[in-house]
């Protein structure tokens, strides 16, 4: 295919915005004291040119710009970078609302998980779905995401739990433009006698496939799914395989999954409700980002998570909506930021930082996260002169304006 003809970049100018928040520095991820450092540019301007940001500054120091130059006005807006859902579950069918009213009435989680509800519930309408329907299923659920600021976002498979489903989730995945993670090891299916036969088949027989997909293998590390050392030989596969590694850990207990993921050097944990001092410390110590999902923990009435004591500790956190049917049915990293702050005992710019750059590069991505020079042109113009209404504004309608990639995406204008 030959090239496109060469013509001049597109250019986009966000103007005359009451703020511009972003992270402080370079690199990532983000800890300690650096978690609470976020540059506030007053009547602020930022000039993209075609996926990428060029300039950013103040109003009062913008020069001329040469050629066509489209332009948003950010008049009583503030602007924060695109956020980063570095964890969510979007490729399902059904949904779980019977359950979510069983929960109401006082069933458990893990009750409801061993009478053939929970994970394996979704996955019996999600084999039944097919490949076309799931691939429209999330490029609608990409959409509401966006609606809500996100401009980049991981989505797992797991819902298949055989070759051919879990690899129509990662297509949908990677069709709708996100990160696809291969979550082989989220439940064992009914028709395998164990986890340690289910895991030697999905390595065997999916594995090869899905390695062609996926950027990253993740596992769900519990009681009544795997435990670590089933979890170790479903890593290290995936590793070999090129796979980045993730997990689900310490939910519900602490059966081994942080000292699992600091051994191999996995990208990130995920969850982290049951984690206690040792684990803190552990991910403290090591370069394995803590992702916080308080969502779930807010729908299964678990404790949240230790975010307060991980930050102090000096640990990397990372925030996610967790979205899924069964126990974070919100697309939403508004929200997520709101409870960090209420609930997690963040503040805003911790907040901020937890679901931009250090999301990003739970994701693999440093080239986005921030507003800044060089940076992929993703922001996020909220419906109000502070960004601090990202958090602030519980469930509101904060979210005026999103430009992807130097587009405008999302425009309540």
């Amino acid at each position: 295919m030959a090239d496109p003809p060469e013509g001049p970049v597109r250019r986009l100018l966000v103007r005359d915005l009451a703020q511009l928040a972003t992270p402080a520095g370079t690199g990532a991820p983000l800890r300690g004291g650096a978690l609470a450092e976020v540059e506030v540019v007053e009547d602020a301007y930022v000039l993209v040119g075609g996926e990428t940001i060029e300039r950013v500054g103040r109003m009062r120091d913008l020069a001329p710009i040469a050629g066509d130059v489209e332009e948003v006005d950010g008049r009583g807006l503030s602007a924060i970078p695109g956020l980063v859902d570095c964890h969510t579950h979007p490729a399902f069918a059904g949904d779980r609302a019977n359950e979510f009213a069983l929960r109401a009435a006082g069933a458990t989680y893990e009750e409801l998980l061993a009478a053939g509800g929970g994970i394996l519930s979704t996955t019996r309408a999600t084999r039944a779905a097919g490949a076309e329907v799931l691939t429209a299923i999330v490029a609608r659920h990409r959409d509401a995401m966006l609606e809500h600021g996100t401009t980049t976002f991981e989505g797992k498979s797991g819902y298949g739990l055989d070759r051919d489903t879990e690899l129509a989730q990662l297509e949908a995945v990677r069709s709708a433009g996100g990160i696809p993670t291969w979550l082989g090891a989220h439940a064992v299916p009914s028709e395998h006698a164990d986890a340690d036969a289910y895991v030697d088949w999905a390595v065997d027989e999916v594995l090869p496939h899905a390695a062609k997909v996926a950027v990253a293998a993740d596992v769900f590390v519990e009681r009544g799914t795997f435990d670590a050392e089933q979890a170790r030989r479903y890593l290290l596969a995936c590793r070999a395989a090129g796979l980045a590694l993730r997990l689900h850990g310490d939910q519900l207990s602490e059966i081994g999954a942080v000292p699992l993921a600091v051994e191999l050097g996995a990208r990130s944990v995920d969850h982290l409700e049951a984690t206690g001092r040792g684990g803190i410390a552990a991910l403290a110590a090591s370069n394995v980002v803590g992702v916080l999902l308080p969502i779930a923990a807010l729908y299964l009435a678990r404790p949240m998570p230790p975010a307060r004591e991980l930050v102090d500790a000096g640990a990397a956190i990372a925030l996610a909506t967790d979205f899924n049917p069964g126990s974070a049915f919100c697309e939403s990293l508004p929200v997520v930021c709101t409870l960090a702050c209420t609930q997690l005992g963040l503040s805003p710019e911790a907040a901020l930082i937890a679901c931009t750059v250090n999301a990003a590069h739970v994701v693999g991505f440093d080239d986005r996260g921030r507003l800044a020079r060089g940076q992929r042109a993703d922001l996020v113009l909220l419906a109000a002169p502070d960004w601090r209404h990202l958090a602030y504004h519980l469930a509101g309608d904060v979210v005026h304006t999103v430009i992807q990639a130097g587009r405008v995406v999302v425009s309540r204008a």
